[in-house]
This record gives C-alpha cells, sequence and structure tokens, in this order.
C-alpha cells in the first residue's frame, strides 16, 4: 500500500512577494513534515489510474441497470420525456401504466376520457387501438396478420371493445352480362353477396380478458357507394359471430344493435348463448326481431344466468311476448327488461303482467310504446296488489284512457315498492296523474327513509 502526504497551503494572490513567501514556507514545511497542516490519502486499489474512469453516460446506464428490477422505468422524469415514436412491442413491454401511456392517448386523440377505461391510460390506448383496426379492417385486403400483432401485444389490457362500423369487402366493377349474372345467383343463394365482413373468430378466443362486446354492422360514412346490404350482418356474418361469442368465456356484456338482426340470426346467435357461463346483459336493441326470435330468447332466459335483456325497437308481437312471459314466470335471474317500442299490444302485454305474479327478481319492466291499453293496466294492477319486488314501470305512449288511470291509481294505493313510474302520453286526466305521481314519490320517501345507505348509492350512481 502507498501512503501520498498532501500539503494544503493558503495562497493569496494580492502580491508576487506574498506569493513568493507561501512558496518559500511550503518548501519549509515539507522539510519539517508538520503534521498540523498535512492530509493523507491511502489509494486502497494499487491499479487505479486516471486513464480507467468511466464516462458520464456510462455510469448513467449502469445506474438504470442496477435499479431496473426495482421499477426504475415507472418514474415520471422517464415517462415524461421518452419519444413517443419508440416501436409499440417494445413500449408495450416496458412502459407500465402511466404518464407515458397518458402522452399517447393524448397526441393520438382529442377526447380522452379516462375514467371509461377503468382510470387506466394503456387500456384506454390499446382498447381504441384495436377499435380502429377492425373498423378500418377491409376483407380480403387487409391482412388478419394485422390485427393478431395488436392482440399479441394488447391481450392483457382489453376488456371492452366498441365497434362503430364493421367494412363490407370491395366490390370490382362489373360488366352488365356479369351483373345480370350476378342477379340471377342472388336469386338462387340468397347470402353469396360477397358482403361478408371481419371474422371475430380470429379474434375473442384470444382476448382472454374481455368483457363488453358492443358491435354495429354498418358503414359510418358510404357516401355515394350507398347500399343496404352495408347496414346489416350477412348469414355467414352470424354464424361466425356466434361461434366467436361462445369460445369467448369472460363476456359479460353483448350489444348487437342497428344491424336488421331478424328472427333466423337471433336464432342462430341464441343457440350459440345458451349456454354460456359468464353472459349477464343481452342487448338486441333496434333490430327487426319478430315473434319467432322472441320465442328462442324466451328459451335462453330459462337457461341462461341473464340480469338485464334490453329488446327496445323491434317487431315482437303478442306470441312473442307469451314466449317470454312464460319464461319470465319461472326465471329467478332477470333483473331488467325492456320491451318498448314493439307490438305487443294487450295480448302481449298482459302475459308479461301476469308473469310477474310468480317472478319476484325483476325490478324494472318497460313497456312503452306497444299499443297497449287499459285492459293491460287492468292485469298490471293485479299484479302490483301482491308483487312488491318491482320499482320501476314504464308505460308511456300507450292508450291507457280514464279507465287505465282508475286502475293504476287505485294499484298504486296499496304499492310501496314503485318508485318511478312513467305515465307520460297515456291519455291519463292530468289531475290523476299527479296523484298517481305522490304516491310514486312517497313511497320514494319512504325508501330513503327506511334505508339511507342505499339513498346515497344511488345518489352516487
Amino acid at each position: 500500500m502507498y501512503e501520498i502526504k498532501c500539503y494544503i497551503f493558503p495562497l493569496h494572490q494580492s502580491s508576487k512577494s506574498t506569493h513568493s513567501r507561501s512558496v518559500f514556507t511550503m518548501a519549509n514545511l515539507i522539510q519539517s513534515e508538520d503534521c498540523s497542516n498535512m492530509r493523507r490519502i491511502i489509494a486502497e486499489d494499487l491499479d487505479w489510474s486516471l486513464a480507467t474512469v468511466s464516462s458520464l453516460s456510462n455510469l448513467s446506464l449502469q445506474c438504470i441497470v442496477n435499479n431496473f428490477e426495482g421499477g426504475f422505468y415507472e418514474k415520471d422524469f422517464i415517462q415524461n420525456r421518452v419519444s413517443l415514436s419508440l416501436p409499440l412491442h417494445f413500449a408495450a413491454n416496458v412502459f407500465p401504466d402511466g404518464v407515458y401511456w397518458k402522452r399517447c392517448c393524448e397526441q393520438k386523440w382529442k377526447v380522452c376520457d379516462v375514467s371509461n377505461y377503468g382510470e387506466s391510460w394503456k387500456r384506454m390506448f390499446f382498447e381504441r387501438q384495436l377499435e380502429n383496426i377492425i373498423e378500418l379492417f377491409v376483407p380480403g385486403i387487409t391482412e388478419p396478420k394485422t390485427v393478431l400483432d395488436m392482440v399479441t401485444l394488447c391481450k392483457d389490457h382489453i376488456k371492452k371493445l366498441n365497434i362503430a362500423q364493421l367494412l363490407p369487402p370491395v366490390k370490382e366493377p362489373q360488366t352488365e352480362d356479369e351483373e345480370q349474372a350476378s342477379e340471377l345467383t342472388l336469386a338462387n343463394d340468397d347470402d353469396k353477396s360477397g358482403m361478408d365482413h371481419f371474422d371475430f373468430r380470429i379474434l375473442l378466443d384470444k382476448l382472454t380478458n374481455l368483457e363488453e362486446l358492443h358491435l354495429v354492422y354498418k358503414v359510418k360514412s358510404c357516401g355515394m357507394n350507398f347500399e343496404w346490404s352495408m347496414f346489416e350482418m350477412t348469414n355467414w356474418d352470424c354464424e361466425s359471430l356466434a361461434k366467436a361469442l361462445k369460445s369467448c368465456k369472460t363476456l359479460k356484456l353483448f350489444r348487437l344493435h342497428l344491424s336488421h338482426l331478424e328472427d333466423k340470426k337471433c336464432r342462430l346467435l341464441v343457440k350459440y348463448l345458451l349456454d354460456h357461463p359468464s353472459l349477464r346483459t343481452l342487448d338486441f336493441s333496434h333490430n327487426v326481431i319478430g315473434d319467432s326470435g322472441a320465442r328462442a330468447i324466451g328459451k335462453l332466459l330459462t337457461k341462461s344466468k341473464l340480469e338485464i335483456l334490453n329488446l327496445y325497437d323491434n317487431n315482437i308481437g303478442g306470441p312473442g311476448a307469451k314466449a317470454i312471459a312464460h319464461a319470465l314466470s319461472k326465471n329467478t335471474t332477470l333483473v331488467s327488461l325492456n320491451l318498448c317500442l314493439n307490438r305487443l299490444k294487450d295480448e302481449g302485454g298482459q302475459a308479461i303482467c301476469k308473469a310477474l305474479l310468480n317472478n319476484k327478481t325483476l325490478l324494472h319492466l318497460q313497456l312503452g310504446a306497444n299499443g297497449v291499453t287499459w285492459l293491460t293496466v287492468l292485469s298490471l294492477s293485479s299484479m302490483l296488489a301482491q308483487n312488491n319486488t318491482l320499482k320501476s314501470i314504464n308505460l308511456s305512449c300507450n292508450t291507457l284512457g280514464e279507465v287505465g288511470g282508475n286502475a293504476l291509481e287505485e294499484a298504486m294505493s296499496h304499492n310501496t315498492s314503485v318508485t318511478e313510474c312513467n305515465i307520460h302520453l297515456t291519455d291519463i286526466e292530468e289531475q290523476r296523474v299527479s296523484v298517481i305521481n305522490q304516491m310514486v314519490w312517497n313511497n320514494q320517501f319512504r325508501k330513503q327513509e327506511t334505508n339511507p345507505r342505499e339513498k346515497n348509492t344511488e345518489n352516487a350512481n
């Protein structure tokens, strides 16, 4: 071990003579080895030299390496400054949820409401990115590998997909003879139009955390190329979608609307959903489902664990409503049923009301705009006298008249569970409407006084 002696002297720059005296003093001190003004430095590394000192950049990189396992990349300092042009496959594996993904979202989209994505910026980025790829997918042109490569990166972060359009294949220009030949072919073969859309079978079974799927078979900006076939699903679309839904075991909510879903396709979808383990919400609103499709849905109610069923704006009539009512009388899971804007008439309305004499789980019933009259209200009144489960009723836009108003007022005078009752545009006189509304408000007040915790929960929602 070497011993290095270091001498420290105060130097003044006042004059040359002062500087000379300091040098002279230093020389004398060295000779006398006055230890009171001496420091010692002991070099423990015998191989140390100035040439072996690492550069600052290497020292910085080493610091990152040493702290990598400790979550160094979670630091906002790095995520705020790193380039957004990094390859996605690299960023997906390196950066956790946080500032980096927030910057990616805000750069790509003007509106970024992270509350719709469980407060996760990474989830928002990947869900919207995958939605965009599917919405711009052109069958026969876009490579399926484009979707599969993205799924490899984002499958763990996808919980909800909201597909706002599905593009059909590009149609090649045809000569007049080819058009006539294709018309003859279509007349003999109903679904060989070549308008099949994205095949969800390549996707859904790989999204192991998917809980919600919202679909619509339409084109958002078709311009002068408008065709009715752009706004409906084909038979092949329906079959491939049905098989894909069955393979997605985690799906809790499925919504297919504005897609011209008719009885045949509805029955096919229901066939594959009968034994689905996790489906709780089914929304087939704004389609053309009739009585045959409603009977299939009734069968679904007897076998599944559905909690919410939305059939708003379809073509369901009395026979279809009877099938749903029959299933409803035995069902023990459904809490909300929306049949507004159908064609139930009194045949279907009375059947639904009678079914609720045995049902003790349904909380919300909507029968607005169904052409029902005071006859349905009579059945409803009898049910309300015995059913203390139902909380909300929608009878708006029906012709109930004075008889219906009297019957509903009488029923509400004995009921304490209904806290919402929509009777707008029902031809009930205003004075009686006020009386019924007052009874409903009394029920609300009584419920709030009995269970203030539930009141706070409703206000929060």
